[in-house]
């Protein structure tokens, strides 16, 4: 019966897979409608939501939903949800700190569910303010080396982006990730465009200002916490501030 217990691995993992493109797809629609509720439904003069686009096409949201999803925010198309920007700050394993933002059409329920997720996974809700001030807002860009016409350099990115406000250029194996200030992520973004770069994602985060190591279980109950949370459709966005050294990645990917 191994033959069968593996496909019975396969079609547990692939529905695992679906069922998360889908929170992601309805995470995605749900950014595009709040910024075009917020800025107005034309993307050349709505940088958030020309981000929030271009975002959803890369992860492969067909068009005829990003389409729909900017009429009912701009008011062109009924049915558009009254969304609230909600931030919890938590406590998880090994004083790890989460901020985790929400986009909710019920506050009450988006609480609970919160709640719920974090005391089930070993976390616990933090006052305001002393999560989040260990965070600051910046401008995140996130590019793949590899590119259609060629393969990007640092130098590449540097030189592109250095006099449009990027700060810091991160080496992340396949990936470069841009740091700017929050209010110069758009102007990064378009000097990549000038410079015929192709990037992947350009959004505000929230960046850690020192990050905690933590030890396998560590990691492990955090990934479970992260999990738990994203798995929550009013949760948009989890940062944390773990730092999961080399050698307990490759202890884990081992497990």
């Amino acid at each position: 019966m191994s033959g069968h217990s593996k496909w019975a691995t396969t079609k547990h993992k692939k529905a695992a897979i679906d069922a998360k493109r889908g929170k992601m797809f309805a995470k995605l629609i749900k950014n595009i409608e709040v910024a075009a509720r917020t800025g107005g439904g034309d993307p050349a003069g709505n940088p958030t939501l020309f981000d929030a686009i271009q975002k959803a096409k890369k992860s492969s949201v067909p068009n005829d939903n990003i389409d729909r999803a900017v009429k009912r925010g701009s008011g062109a198309d009924a049915g558009g949800a009254d969304y609230l920007t909600i931030q919890y700050e938590v406590y998880g394993p090994q004083g790890v700190a989460f901020l985790v933002e929400c986009l909710t059409d019920n506050k009450n329920r988006a609480a609970m569910e919160v709640r719920t997720a974090v005391t089930r996974n070993g976390g616990t809700m933090a006052d305001p303010g002393s999560v989040s001030r260990l965070f600051t807002r910046k401008g995140v860009i996130e590019l793949t080396k590899a590119q259609e016409s060629r393969e990007v350099s640092e130098d590449d990115v540097l030189e592109a982006t250095l006099d449009a406000g990027a700060e810091d250029v991160n080496d992340h194996g396949e990936v470069f990730e841009v740091l700017s200030e929050a209010t110069d992520v758009v102007e990064v973004r378009k000097a990549l465009q000038a410079a015929e770069i192709d990037y992947d994602s350009a959004e505000v985060q929230f960046v850690p200002s020192l990050e905690i190591p933590v030890d396998a279980e560590g990691a492990t109950k955090v990934m479970k916490l992260v999990d738990a949370l994203e798995d929550l459709d009013d949760v948009q966005n989890v940062f944390t501030n773990v730092d999961v050294p080399d050698d307990v990645l490759a202890q884990l990917e081992e497990d």
